[in-house]
């Protein structure tokens, strides 16, 4: 499953820096799928192709945020999501709404980073 960011969140920002697919993001900011990773471009779902440089829009406004799709709670890098590990209010949780394997997130990792 991938990692969620509660509303518990004081954006302290000590997660952002962790995270070795540059799926943490602060609170307003707009996200890349090419940031951290090496995509060029990304399909999706629904057959649009978007560009890895193109703006996404935020996940919240409001507190330091988890891109689902990127996250890969730190499998193929360290032993342990480092968002969770660093935080220091213990609230970058497993998100119940995402549950994924263990192959799945390595597969997502060789995904992102051309492995």
């Amino acid at each position: 499953m991938a990692i969620m960011i509660t509303d518990e969140c004081i954006n302290c920002g000590a997660c952002e820096p962790e995270c070795p697919n540059t799926a943490i993001y602060e609170g307003g900011v707009e996200w890349t799928w090419g940031g951290g990773t090496s995509l060029k471009e990304v399909t999706l779902d629904d057959g649009t192709v978007v560009s890895g440089t193109e703006r996404q829009t935020p996940v919240s406004d409001e507190f330091y945020y988890i891109v689902t799709a990127k996250c890969t709670e730190c499998n193929g890098f360290h032993e342990e999501p480092q968002c969770a590990a660093v935080c220091p209010v213990d609230c970058c949780v497993d998100d119940p709404d995402h549950r994924e394997t263990e192959d799945e997130l390595l597969a997502k990792k060789a995904y992102l980073h051309g492995d």
